[in-house]
């Protein structure tokens, strides 16, 4: 059984103000012609589909022309749940009618474990769509007032598929959650990321999935493993925010042989735009030396390193980066604390002391003979016209 699995699409997105569906675009039709190449059995898709609950237009008419293509134009069935970004509801609207076309979708989740059963050479391979829920759901549902958590929960609900689980089958598990190592965060986590919860709840042992196959995970936006090389996240098909500008994009590729064991495959996605993060002087930034053998349409975050005032330095890089995000001044990045008042004992120091204080602040770095020279000028005015 092949298999490619991709999430967190977050179709509709915007980033900065600017919107990322021209990008998506362009990256789900690579992501077709992966599947026209591999010619997979499934394509699963593990939560996230759009953005946001309420999905623009533009968005929706996305999704739906990927499908078609999938389904009508490929007919590889799509295996999809709802992640916590999407509004359960609306992605299951008509869901009993899209499967005869072969799209299979877990909006919410009622109790029951939807469970898709596909065949190849070497006999079936059901897939459990989990999609994402709350805590508080799952204890409602099943009348259990001490799940508190995720992990309670997730436990819970594959304690109930272990009772079903055929195990001389293969089975594969598609969920969406915080899911690691118990005791380990993470490998990866970006800041584009919606919390699930605070205080650690959120976290989910990837112990309870070693009974499947193969689990395909979404909400992490960084391809990684879940203590198991089994256990994966595929991440986002774009980079969607700054956090995020190391980190590879694509999906898995994954190979279930006859015994069940699965071997993985990390397909990588192409953006038209990448995300970068670029420093240095606005100067030096704004020379065709340093941007020539770059794509200037990236998107951009700049961390400037100039000490002096700069007169709107936005403005004169996005004639260079249009697509310029957002930019810093490095001295005051690299500030341990903010400093709003002055230190210990300012009622005993002169002003000169104060603005030495106030400069090394924000600079990094006491001033320099000049630039003390010219507040002894400044303050002896002002101390002469008793302002």
């Amino acid at each position: 059984m092949r298999i490619i699995h991709t999430g967190d699409w977050h179709i509709g997105k915007i980033v900065n103000e600017y919107s990322m569906l021209e990008e998506q675009k362009y990256i789900l039709q690579q992501l077709i012609s992966v599947v026209e190449k591999e010619k997979p059995d499934a394509v699963i898709i593990a939560g996230d589909i759009y953005d946001r609950s309420i999905p623009p237009v533009e968005a929706v008419e996305l999704v739906d022309e990927v499908f078609n293509r999938l389904l009508l134009d490929l007919r590889i069935p799509v295996l999809a749940i709802a992640g916590n970004h999407d509004s359960a509801e609306r992605l299951s609207f008509a869901s009993r009618i899209l499967t005869n076309n072969g799209l299979h979708i877990a909006g919410g989740f009622n109790g029951n474990i939807h469970c898709i059963t596909l065949q190849d050479e070497f006999g079936p391979v059901n897939f459990y769509m989990l999609p994402y829920t709350d805590p508080r759901n799952v204890s409602h549902i099943y009348a259990d007032n001490k799940i508190s958590t995720h992990d309670d929960a997730m436990k819970k609900i594959i304690d109930m598929i272990g009772q079903a689980i055929k195990p001389d089958e293969r089975n594969v598990m598609i969920t969406h959650g915080y899911i690691t190592r118990m005791g380990e965060q993470a490998e990866f986590i970006s800041e584009s990321e919606r919390p699930l919860s605070i205080g650690g709840t959120e976290f989910v042992s990837s112990d309870y999935f070693r009974i499947f196959n193969y689990s395909a995970l979404g909400h992490l936006h960084a391809p990684q493993k879940a203590g198991e090389e089994s256990i994966r996240y595929s991440g986002s098909i774009l980079k969607y925010s700054f956090s995020e500008v190391n980190q590879r994009k694509g999906v898995n590729l994954v190979d279930i042989n006859g015994e069940g064991k699965a071997c993985t495959t990390f397909v990588p996605l192409v953006s038209k735009r990448d995300m970068r993060i670029i420093k240095g002087p606005l100067d030096g930034l704004l020379s065709p030396e340093v941007y020539k053998s770059a794509n200037t349409e990236d998107y951009i975050y700049a961390v400037l390193t100039d000490k002096g005032e700069l007169i709107d330095p936005i403005s004169k890089l996005r004639t260079v980066y249009p697509n310029i995000m957002g930019l810093s001044r490095e001295s005051i990045n690299q500030k341990q604390e903010s400093n709003t008042s002055a230190a210990e004992g300012y009622k005993t120091k002169s002003k000169l002391d104060l603005f030495k204080e106030f400069y090394d602040a924000m600079q990094g770095e006491p001033p320099g003979d000049e630039q003390t020279k010219i507040m002894e000028r400044i303050i002896g005015e002002v101390d002469r016209e008793g302002v």
